[in-house]
């Protein structure tokens, strides 16, 4: 029996906008009203974690109301039809999952789980919950958002290595390849696999070798799943 191929999925925040969640470096986006030092560095945590945990209250609350879109219904769509699909997500949100994807590593934590502010291992799930003053760990420290803040390391970076590694085809969603260190995981790729990025913007620079469709997410992933299933394998087509 043949191995299924490997679809390794590279997202960002792009795809999540089409969900109708909030981005960070729109001019209307997060970051408008809420400094990154006050709100999103172990820093501004250490000066003011009430207001931190209060920003991340009211993402968490966007993402509650937020649905999985066709990009993300289209990839768990491709892993139930038998394609091995790997997704590395930049994005916190768990639209993925719920969109029914069963292997999603979240490179920058997730805002529906908590963890201890001392111990990173330390983890715990929220379910309609959010974070309080006082709310502690089993080892009596407060607890904080499991996500990984400006000036932290990405603990799950390595594990991303390995599994861009090991993929066919990769695919590039709502991310420009320009983030650090997410970027560089386009140079884990074998070298005989290949990159599709798909991005509506026109203007954007990819890297040499990337092949691009210009188109959103919610169209642009759809249409290439639904190639990939009907041919049983996964390549660039000539989408018109």
């Amino acid at each position: 029996m043949s191995k299924a191929p490997h679809l390794v999925v590279l997202t960002g925040a792009g795809i999540s906008a089409e969900s109708g969640i909030q981005t960070f470096r729109a001019a209307d986006g997060l970051w408008a009203d809420h400094p990154i030092e006050d709100v999103a560095t172990p820093e501004g945590w250490a000066r003011d974690p009430q207001r931190v945990l209060s920003f991340y209250d009211a993402r968490r609350d966007q993402v509650r109301g937020a649905r999985p879109n066709a990009a993300h219904r289209a990839l768990a769509n491709l892993e139930a039809r038998g394609f091995e699909v790997s997704i590395v997500t930049q994005n916190i949100d768990d639209l993925h999952e719920r969109a029914g994807s069963r292997r999603v590593l979240h490179l920058h934590g997730e805002i529906m789980m908590a963890r201890s502010s001392v111990d990173e291992r330390m983890r715990y799930p929220l379910g309609r919950r959010n974070i309080a003053m006082g709310d502690v760990c089993d080892g009596g420290s407060q607890l904080r958002p499991d996500v990984v803040w400006f000036g932290e390391a990405v603990p799950a970076y390595q594990d991303a290595c390995e599994i861009v590694a090991e993929a066919d085809l990769l695919l590039v969603v709502g991310t420009s390849l320009a983030v650090m260190p997410a970027a560089a995981l386009i140079n884990e790729l074998p070298f005989d696999a290949d990159c599709v990025l798909v991005d509506p913007d026109e203007s954007l620079r990819v890297p040499a070798g990337v092949a691009r469709l210009v188109m959103p997410a919610g169209e642009g992933v759809p249409a290439l799943t639904r190639h990939w299933q009907r041919e049983g394998r996964l390549f660039m087509p000539q989408l018109g």
